[in-house]
């Protein structure tokens, strides 16, 4: 088909030229017919070539990929407040060297205001208040910046969109959170998340990261009860497991193609838990599928997240040996892919006071340390940090058992 569309496309130019262009009687009788489409051909190409260069966004900020991404999260108030200076001190101190930023946060705002006349300037918060000026700090710093993006957990979409939702008896269903999600069989909210990320690219990140890539936790017990559309899911011949699945794997294609002429990697966050089935009964995430259609996949494997697993009673307890037979498992599964992206798992740096009746096991430098240790033991060289606050373990080696 694509050889179909050039050869159509080059004729269509061979005809445009040879009207335009003013050949005399002589120019014909030393040009042949042949060499006439031969030359109309290869401008035809050239200006092809140049109007595909055109496309590539060139936001006039210049970062170089690090040798591997050792990052943190930083919401939009840190990103615009007076933290910032905190979280660059500590990048600039250590061996860390990457951000991730959030640009449109678990509620459905973005974390900036865009343009005045920008479909999402009712979604925007004043957080980040500068956004050029952050930007070129981080390029002043060569920080590389990542753009997080929740996509399907949207309080302020499904509330104003209750049809791109899930309702219940009228209402917006909200999980025991309080929190609404939309729905991913609808391709406009695919569309919706993906012109968000355009706005993060615009701005000069050189990463797109999907968060909430999936269906409400539970949702295999809910999806009989709720009322939603299927969209162009609903007469295929699956289950609604593997309907689930379809959708979110199709919004992971989607994403990625849409922003492949930007020339940014795509990355998404995906629950660890998700290596170890060949697919989440409920939330619709495949971790192979995903991971086949990204550049980037960062799995949340943060040992307070697992019940018993891996014959480890309380994983909270035994960061290294959590992260030890996670990756195990993960080099089994990206290994059996062709194309496998980047490993870069989300880590945990902070405590889990949920799981305990008294004092909460907690998480330091050697609890942070272990779990980059079992990381580089198993071949896995990248990873990010996580604290919801922002407050970072001091005096870490981030390249432990590394040099």
């Amino acid at each position: 088909m694509e050889k179909v569309q050039l050869w159509i496309a080059t004729i269509t130019g061979i005809l445009l030229l040879s009207m335009a262009l003013p050949w005399s009687t002589q120019a014909e009788e030393a040009i042949t017919v042949s060499q006439h489409a031969e030359r109309t051909t290869s401008i035809t190409l050239f200006d092809l070539e140049q109007s595909m260069k055109r496309f590539t966004y060139d936001s006039g900020l210049n970062f170089e990929y690090p040798d591997a991404v050792r990052g943190i999260y930083v919401t939009g108030n840190s990103a615009g407040g007076s933290r910032f200076d905190e979280l660059l001190n500590l990048t600039e101190n250590t061996s860390l060297n990457s951000m991730v930023i959030d640009i449109k946060e678990d509620h459905g705002n973005l974390t900036f205001k865009p343009d005045e006349d920008s479909p999402f300037a009712d979604i925007a918060m004043n957080y980040i208040s500068d956004p050029e000026a952050m930007m070129k700090t981080l390029e002043e710093k060569q920080i590389y910046p990542i753009a997080r993006i929740v996509v399907f957990k949207d309080s302020v979409l499904a509330e104003k969109r209750p049809d791109l939702s899930f309702t219940e008896n009228g209402k917006v269903w909200k999980n025991n959170k309080d929190e609404a999600f939309v729905n991913p069989f609808e391709k406009e909210v695919w569309e919706y998340n993906v012109d968000i990320a355009k706005l993060a690219v615009e701005m000069g990140f050189q990463e797109i990261q999907f968060d909430y890539v999936r269906f409400p936790e539970g949702f295999e017990n809910k999806d009989e009860s709720l009322d939603y559309s299927m969209g162009d899911y609903k007469d295929l011949d699956m289950n609604n497991i593997k309907k689930r699945v379809e959708a979110v794997t199709d919004f992971v294609g989607y994403a990625r193609e849409e922003l492949s002429k930007y020339e940014v990697d795509v990355s998404v966050d995906i629950f660890g838990y998700a290596a170890t089935l060949e697919e989440t009964p409920g939330i619709g995430q495949n971790f192979s599928r995903i991971s086949e259609n990204v550049d980037v996949i960062s799995s949340m494997i943060y040992p307070s997240h697992w019940t018993s697993y891996f014959g480890i009673e309380k994983p909270d307890t035994e960061p290294y040996r959590l992260v030890t037979e996670y990756a195990k498992v993960e080099n089994q599964v990206l290994g059996a892919l062709e194309n496998p992206p980047v490993s870069r798992p989300w880590l945990q740096d902070f405590e889990a006071p949920w799981l305990y009746s008294g004092p909460a096991k907690q998480y330091g430098k050697a609890e942070v340390e272990a779990q980059i240790k079992a990381l580089y033991e198993n071949g896995i060289d990248e990873f990010l940090l996580w604290n919801a606050g922002n407050v970072y373990t001091e005096n870490v080696d981030y390249l432990i058992g590394k040099e």
